[in-house]
């Protein structure tokens, strides 16, 4: 007579197995599939992007119109094809920010599947948590620049002009924006990665000092080292979203614990 054997408590599901055992070349085939849908919603976003420069312009010109009252300042492009160039730019950048909902989506998506079922939920959560993020980052960003136009430009003597490139401007302007709006969506995968075992939070509390550290370097290269207002403004919002995700961090694992106890 045979007896049937009752599955272990350690064993894994089949479908669990199989998502945290999937080869390389599934990786991949996932990794393109999502790279394809991001590219197309950040294509979409481009051409909404090349409708949308004019008024992104105006809003990056305001701090030059802002200056030219005082001394004399104007943007210039340096050949034929610049405004073209700039208009091409502006969109590709607008593009990406307006497509952050897709294109964070599919990140979080493509990391998950690692995860337990129940932790695969929480890709709208992380999606939704992300996206505004990013967007304040966006914010802050366009908050600091125009202070650090007139800062910088502060510099020139008052019987010079300020001839700035358009191209170069708008590069410093816009990597600005988005280098911050970045930074801003780091702490939800300092999260990430605790739900996935990687980051524990006593790793974070043990390591907070250089966590600030990078955080205060970070702030000052983004903005002049001369501006110490707009190096704050960035650090101390950063700080504290990861500080906020450390306290997540901390209560995900005692809950664990909690449960590994009883």
């Amino acid at each position: 007579m045979t007896t049937a054997t009752a599955p272990t408590a350690a064993a894994a599901p089949p479908r669990a197995r199989s998502a945290r055992r999937m080869p390389l070349g599934s990786h991949l085939r996932e990794a393109r599939r999502r790279l394809l849908v991001a590219a197309i919603a950040v294509a979409a976003g481009v051409v909404a992007g090349w409708f949308l420069a004019d008024g992104v312009l105006d809003v990056l010109r305001a701090p030059i119109t802002a200056l030219a009252d005082s001394r004399e300042a104007s943007l210039n492009y340096d050949s034929v094809g610049g405004a073209f160039e700039l208009r091409m730019r502006v969109a590709l950048l607008t593009g990406v920010v307006l497509a952050a909902p897709a294109w964070l989506h599919q990140v979080f998506a493509f990391v998950l599947p690692g995860l337990t079922r129940r932790e695969r939920r929480y890709s709208v959560g992380f999606t939704l948590a992300a996206l505004p993020l990013f967007l304040a980052g966006c914010a802050t960003g366009l908050a600091v620049f125009p202070h650090m136009v007139e800062l910088l430009a502060g510099f020139a003597p008052d019987d010079d002009t300020s001839i700035l490139q358009a191209s170069d401007y708008v590069d410093f302007v816009l990597k600005l924006v988005v280098a911050v709006g970045v930074a801003f969506v780091l702490p939800v995968f300092v999260v990430l990665l605790n739900l996935a075992g990687v980051l524990p939070a006593a790793r974070l509390r043990a390591g907070w000092r250089w966590i600030v550290l990078a955080i205060v370097l970070f702030s000052a290269l983004a903005t002049p080292a001369a501006d110490v207002v707009s190096m704050l403004l960035l650090a101390v919002p950063m700080t504290g979203l990861f500080a906020a995700a450390a306290v997540i961090a901390h209560l995900h694992d005692r809950a664990l614990a909690r449960r590994a106890a009883i």
